[in-house]
């Protein structure tokens, strides 16, 4: 179970990452484990002339999950550039469900991840 909870570590490291590329200076997050799924929630702040990158993450996240993809390369989120979309990609492959709530300089993130044991 450790493997699964370092991936949700790697989602909250690169929205933070992402964030900072936006302009953030305000940044929250959470983690609550529930049985086998965990729950994150991040709000942050950008600059305006950000919004349209960041209302994008609804597309990634929401994008169908490839368990496959996402055993293989989830180590390497966060190694490209900040915002970049296969970053983002990854992201979405890595998350069950997604609400994103995008206003004009704030945004609201809840992920949901369900927990694969491994033996």
């Amino acid at each position: 179970m450790i493997h699964e909870r370092r991936k949700v570590t790697k989602i909250v490291e690169e929205l933070t990452i992402f964030f900072f590329s936006m302009g953030a200076t305000k940044m929250n997050s959470g983690i609550e484990y529930d049985g086998n799924a965990a729950n994150i929630t991040f709000t942050s702040n950008f600059l305006p002339e950000n919004k349209e990158k960041v209302a994008d993450l609804e597309k990634y996240f929401n994008e169908p999950k490839n368990a496959g993809m996402e055993d293989i390369y989830w180590e390497l989120a966060g190694s490209g550039d900040p915002g970049e979309p296969g970053q983002l990609l990854l992201l979405g492959m890595m998350v069950d469900q997604a609400e994103v709530k995008v206003g004009e300089t704030t945004a609201e993130l809840k992920l949901y991840k369900n927990l694969i044991e491994r033996l």
